[in-house]
């Protein structure tokens, strides 16, 4: 790898790490709103900042370094004490991290646009400095930043003395680090003193020009503390080998306070060891027995001493802080992905396998298929479980959206969440982003009142709105939540009347009246705003929903307030499905979908008034015949199974057949032409090279249902 792709290659790590550095400054940011005083949210938001400058500062984002440092200065303020959190400079924190996001967007801020804005809050980012007392407008960040512990504290505050060694990788050039600007830094904290240790650097004839052989022991006096010089290299922590000893701490008033002896120090800064040095020290007398021999010091006062002496070192002697090892590695995406497909892919050739083993019936061979066999359903999970995150990442995100948009419109609403820890594909949590979005602004702005209407009802003038997500039978249940208005269901019967989505004489339940909303064109909007009125968004959230193969249901009360369930799979990658035979064509149904199997004598099972519903233990349940549905010819038989499915609580039978039984299931996408079938979601690779269609329940029933009315019932769905 050239030079030149190594340094895109870092550029890109950079990208990608700012990328999340600002995703955690906004949540850091948010929560600090709520807790102002907060000391360990103010560091995190300082932190982040500097980690964007230095970094941005080494690969070139000159503009996004110069930018942040004005932001950092500010909230350097704030870590001492000097500013308050407020909610204006929480605002324009806010502001200035989109604006961040938009430069490494663009490669560096070289718009006027982008540039106006980052001069507009330059100027009230300085007027915060002006607020604590920081001199006129006119003084630098720069000057805020090289005052040391010297010149803004007292000379009798404590201050401690540390021992660092920076020992850069060897590459380190090649990432755009100048370690020598990390030592002026450092240098900045207070009185250090800086030793290049080059003892490694080699014969000329062998030195690379790019390689970086030369070390640094430092010693620092300071009153800003270890995380202080921790910050200064804390963007450089994986590319060296870096240790930081507090020594001790020093009152300079304390005339008392003796320095360590020579060899306590090189046995300290791990130079010599404790053997060698007693073997070069009992070259000459001790002091003790100088003194003893003299008559100066009785033996046992020699021996008092040297006990105290050895309970003073064992009290002082420093404790090296260990690095802790990493526990994580950063992987692209579509890594991920190849991987999920190669382990789709030995699935289906472990399935191929176990059938050949099956039909020879050798027994060796038995044994490596059952092997090989469990091995892969163990690399299939391994690997999901890889690909899965925590939902609450997305969560977060939606904390900004909430503040912003009540803002907008003039309501105060908390967002709740709950459940973040719920693991769910990596895929689908992307892939639901939108529709959250959807769900999210209509509660915002249709749920939740305004705090004048709020207090009219007798609540409280802060709504509220909660996220929820929890596991449940193989599947991922997400709520939203909220407290406000509810919804009419006369209202919204009369808004579909009038769009002409229903007729007049439709008789429909308040729950389905309920479910119109997520027909496309329907809104209950006055007008249009910039937020809702333009009728997509619930049918947007619908199409959305039924990609990731999920069910979506809504509930309301009447000024109570309004529940929408999302329930999701787990993946969209590799499920366990049941497979079953139509007319030698064979289907797979979601084994999460499936409740049980029966069987079914079409001469005598059957009732209703054209034979569509079977006696499942007193319960009338609805059956769809699977051969009809594909159109598929041949004589029924005498006895057929029926597999029964659970879909919004609602049970319904499929005909087919026979079962053959349960397997993994690779899910392969459809080509485009077939992609807008009713009741396939997707296709699968059998054991021997057959395909097998993937039914999607849930479009499957809809459809009967749908068929079964347009027939008026003349025949059996």
């Amino acid at each position: 790898m050239s030079r030149d792709e190594q340094m895109q290659q870092a550029k890109e790590a950079y990208l990608e790490e700012a990328r999340e550095l600002l995703g955690d400054l906004e949540d850091a940011l948010l929560e600090l709103e709520s807790d102002p005083e907060d000391r360990e949210l103010i560091n995190r938001v300082f932190r982040s900042m500097h980690t964007i400058k230095g970094s941005g500062a080494m690969f070139g984002f000159d503009d996004i370094a110069m930018f942040t440092h004005e932001l950092e200065t500010v909230f350097d303020l704030v870590r001492n004490d000097e500013l308050r959190v407020t909610s204006e400079l929480l605002d324009l924190t806010l502001k200035s991290r989109d604006l961040i996001l938009e430069m490494l967007h663009q490669d560096g801020c070289h718009a006027s646009t982008c540039q106006g804005e980052s001069e507009r809050i330059v100027a009230r980012l300085r007027g915060f400095l002006t607020q604590a007392g920081k001199g006129p407008t006119g003084s630098t960040a720069d000057e805020t930043d090289v005052e040391g512990p010297e010149a803004s504290g007292s000379t009798d505050e404590l201050s401690t003395v540390y021992r660092i060694s920076f020992k850069p990788d060897a590459r380190i050039f090649l990432t755009g680090t100048n370690p020598l600007a990390l030592l002026e830094e450092l240098a900045e904290l207070g009185n250090c003193k800086i030793v290049a240790r080059t003892e490694n650097i080699p014969r000329l004839e062998e030195m690379d020009p790019v390689s970086c052989y030369t070390w640094w022991d430092m010693i620092l006096v300071t009153s800003r503390g270890r995380e202080a010089i921790h910050d200064v290299f804390i963007f450089v922590e994986d590319d060296c080998e870096l240790t930081i000893q507090e020594v001790e701490t020093v009152n300079p008033d304390d005339v008392t306070h003796v320095g360590k002896r020579l060899g306590e120090i090189l046995v300290e800064r791990g130079d010599v060891n404790i053997q060698d040095l007693k073997a070069i020290l009992k070259q000459q007398r001790p002091l003790g027995e100088l003194l003893t021999q003299a008559g100066l010091v009785s033996s046992q006062g020699l021996e008092a001493a040297l006990t105290e002496q050895e309970v003073m070192r064992d009290v002082r002697a420093p404790r090296m802080e260990h690095k802790e090892a990493v526990t994580s590695i950063r992987v692209e995406a579509a890594k991920l992905d190849k991987l999920g497909d190669l382990v789709g892919e030995l699935v289906i050739v472990q399935a191929r396998l176990t059938q050949l083993v099956t039909q020879r019936h050798d027994p060796a061979l038995a044994s490596l298929a059952e092997e090989l066999e469990r091995l892969s359903d163990e690399l299939r999970d391994n690997t999901l479980g890889i690909r899965m995150l925590p939902i609450g990442s997305t969560f977060n995100k939606f904390l900004r959206l909430v503040r912003d948009l009540s803002k907008e419109l003039g309501k105060e609403i908390e967002l709740v969440t709950q459940g973040g820890e719920t693991e769910l594909d990596k895929n689908v949590i992307e892939k639901l982003n939108d529709p959250m979005v959807h769900l999210l602004r209509n509660s915002i702005d249709h749920g939740v009142e305004s705090p004048q209407a709020r207090q009219a009802k007798g609540k409280s003038r802060k709504g509220r709105i909660t996220l929820s997500a929890e596991h449940a039978s193989g599947e991922v249940l997400i709520r939203i939540m909220d407290d406000g208005a509810g919804i009419e269901p006369a209202r919204i019967r009369a808004k579909a009347l009038e769009k002409g989505l229903i007729t007049a004489d439709s008789a429909l339940s308040d729950d389905e009246v309920l479910q119109l909303v997520f027909l496309p064109g329907f809104s209950t909007a006055e007008q249009v705003s910039n937020v809702s009125g333009r009728g997509v968004g619930m049918d947007v959230v619908k199409r959305g929903i039924d990609a990731l193969r999920g069910v979506i249901k809504l509930e309301s009360v009447p000024n109570k307030g309004t529940s929408v369930l999302i329930k999701l799979p787990l993946t969209l990658a590799i499920i366990d499905g049941l497979q079953v035979e139509v007319a030698q064509e064979q289907y797979v149904i979601p084994l999460s979908s499936v409740e049980e199997c029966v069987e079914l004598d079409r001469f005598k099972s059957n009732f209703g008034e054209n034979g569509e519903m079977i006696n499942l233990r007193g319960e009338a349940v609805p059956f769809i015949r699977l051969r009809n549905w594909f159109d598929q010819q041949g004589a029924l038989q005498a006895i057929e199974q029926v597999v029964v499915v659970n879909v919004q609580e609602q049970r319904v039978g499929l005909v087919v057949d026979k079962v053959i039984g349960q397997h993994q299931t690779v899910i392969k996408s459809l080509g485009r032409v077939y992609r807008e079938l009713d009741g396939i979601s997707g296709a699968t690779i059998n054991g021997d090279g057959t395909m097998a269609l993937i039914l999607d329940v849930q479009a499957l029933i809809g459809a009967a249902v749908r068929n079964a009315v347009q027939c008026e019932g003349t025949q059996p769905i």
